[in-house]
């Protein structure tokens, strides 16, 4: 006899509750193991493919972990310094060029600008701000993630824990749906296959564009000469996944150093412009249509809540998991609305059929004879 659907709710809720309690307690614990489950989610398919092609499960994932250190020890040792060289040389000459802007303004545009104005004590207040904390913002940010993501994390204990969770992904997945109540096991398996649509095309397929894009954008305002190109190619990568936001900020971020630096060189400035410009065309025409769909169903809105949300109660864990469960919610969301759209709460009850006009048979008969 199953359970009533008031109980099933109470163990459930009780469930899940108890695990949002782990989840603040134990944050900075599951941090190794999330990020491993994540890097072990997004390659899954990559050692299922190596698989197909005649390889063991253990050659298939050694070779994966592998690559991945290789590709890990070459960044730690050119990209992450470079990039840690450029940032605090970016939040160093902030605010000689936020002094420069604010007397080319002043120059050109005196009314806005006059003394006493709100533009000009808004400039001021600005500029101050970022003369006294901007090296202390940039110190403790580099200091949080260098804290966060230490050494120890990245160089040991995650390429550990992705290398055990991609080995048995499969055996983990199959031991799950042995887990699954049988009463509701066909809805909750096409819920998981849908929820795992969704993150396969969003997670992999965006991070697969925010990586070509940034890598793009980087290489070719450094190509250009730009000063800080590596800084503003990440920036504008990173943020890609929200439409037309990377674009703008990055452009607009790139654009700006530009006219500081190549002033009179208007060939330059526009080779900056082209950059993003053809970035956002072969965004929107070729990488985001072929690598991750127009039926994901994660509104740019949805996702920004979920990362603000997740972030500020759970921190830097919080963001990570925010894509996957405003995914996981997305999926769940569009199946309650279509049984809402099905139930008597949303049609009703149906309409009574009108009565059918009868003729008595005598009546017919008698017609008939007289006839």
């Amino acid at each position: 006899m199953a359970l009533p659907i008031r109980q099933q709710m109470t163990y459930w809720g009780v469930t899940l509750a108890v695990l949002l309690v782990l989840m603040w307690y134990l944050g900075p614990v599951l941090l190794p193991f999330l990020v491993g489950a994540a890097i072990a989610y997004i390659l899954d398919p990559l050692a299922d493919r190596l698989e197909k092609l005649g390889l063991p499960r253990v050659v298939a994932t050694t070779v994966i972990t592998l690559i991945g250190l290789t590709v890990l020890v070459i960044a730690v040792a050119f990209l992450i310094p470079m990039l840690v060289q450029q940032t605090n040389a970016l939040v160093r000459v902030a605010p000689d060029y936020f002094a420069a802007l604010r007397a080319w303004l002043t120059a050109r545009f005196p009314d806005m600008v006059a003394e006493g104005g709100i533009i000009q004590t808004a400039l001021v207040d600005m500029g101050e701000a970022i003369r006294s904390r901007g090296g202390e913002l940039a110190q403790q940010v580099l200091g949080y993630i260098f804290g966060v993501v230490n050494a120890v994390v990245f160089i040991v204990v995650v390429p550990v824990v992705a290398f055990y969770l991609l080995l048995d992904w499969d055996n983990m997945v199959a031991r799950i749906d042995e887990m699954l109540p049988r009463e509701h096991v066909g809805r909750i398996r096409r819920i998981a296959s849908e929820i795992d649509a969704t993150l396969a095309s969003f997670v992999r397929g965006q991070l697969t564009v925010c990586l070509i894009l940034g890598t793009y954008y980087s290489v070719g305002l450094m190509l250009v000469g730009l000063q800080f190109g590596l800084v503003v190619g990440a920036i504008a990568g990173l943020i890609t996944f929200i439409p037309y936001v990377g674009a703008l900020i990055g452009g607009g971020l790139a654009i700006g150093l530009a006219l500081f630096q190549f002033w009179g060189d208007w060939a330059s400035i526009g080779l900056v412009a082209a950059i993003f410009v053809s970035g956002q065309f072969l965004e929107g025409n070729i990488l985001t249509p072929k690598l991750v769909g127009s039926s994901v169903g994660l509104h740019p809105v949805w996702l920004l809540f979920a990362l603000a949300a997740f972030g500020s109660i759970y921190g830097f864990v919080g963001m990570l998991i925010a894509v996957p469960v405003a995914a996981a919610l997305g999926v769940v969301a569009r199946h309650g609305i279509a049984e809402y759209k099905s139930s008597l709460l949303y049609q009703g009850n149906p309409p009574d059929p009108e009565p059918q006009l009868s003729v008595p048979r005598d009546a017919d008969r008698t017609s008939t004879g007289e006839q």
